[in-house]
């Protein structure tokens, strides 16, 4: 326990923790008795300060809130999140881990050597986004997803983001960021329709906060790796 509480800097336990808390606080002003979304936010939050890190245990945690938040989005039709989270994030998330293991910083499997991505592979990373955000808006379509472009989005963010993270590409945080945005602008048209939903605008607003701290971290990180 000594050492977890050595891991992690004052900054980053109290972004950790005030996310957790704020999470808990508005889900019960929102009178929610849904508790997997509750659970499902503390492992998202958890997830992420982890990653900040370069700990690939964060993977593992992102896959368990793959899980959970396949669920909740599969309550609101929201087929594309369901779709997307359980059959790409989760996935991926796995060849991540793998990744990040097979490749730790000088040896200590706590921090993942950070990956310098070239132009080439951004050309790839452009053809196979376009390749995938083109099949699932068709699948979404069929499944009359609820607002379809706006899933569609969140898939092609969601997919830029997650090969981002598997790749330990310094930018992973930010494309996780603008998928943040995106969700956070679903959730909040998904709570016109249904308050409750609110607790979840609150969640990815959580986790912006997280991603924008974990692209600086990995930035600093990086140069730490290299000097």
């Amino acid at each position: 326990m000594t050492s977890i509480f050595r891991y992690f800097n004052p900054l980053e336990w109290s972004i950790w923790a005030i996310s957790i808390i704020t999470m808990t606080v508005f889900f019960f002003i929102f009178n929610q008795t849904q508790y997997l979304y509750l659970i499902g936010s503390w492992i998202g939050s958890t997830a992420l300060i982890f990653l900040s890190k370069g700990h690939p245990f964060g993977q593992v945690l992102v896959i368990i809130f793959a899980v959970f938040y396949g669920i909740i989005a599969y309550s609101f039709s929201y087929y594309g999140e369901m779709i997307t989270y359980l059959f790409m994030t989760a996935p991926i998330a796995l060849l991540s881990l793998i990744t990040w293991m097979n490749n730790p910083y000088e040896g200590k499997m706590s921090e993942v050597k950070i990956n310098v991505i070239k132009q080439k592979e951004y050309q790839l990373l452009t053809l196979l986004s376009l390749v995938v955000t083109a099949l699932f808006y068709f699948i979404l379509a069929y499944f009359d997803t609820n607002y379809l472009w706006l899933s569609t989005l969140s898939i092609l963010t969601s997919f830029v983001a997650a090969y981002l993270t598997m790749r330990r590409s310094i930018y992973y945080a930010l494309a996780y960021a603008v998928n943040d945005v995106v969700l956070i602008i679903l959730w909040v048209l998904a709570s016109i329709e249904e308050p409750a939903y609110m607790a979840l605008v609150i969640c990815f607003i959580a986790f912006l906060v997280h991603d924008i701290y974990g692209f600086i971290s990995w930035q600093k990180r990086y140069i730490q790796q290299t000097t």
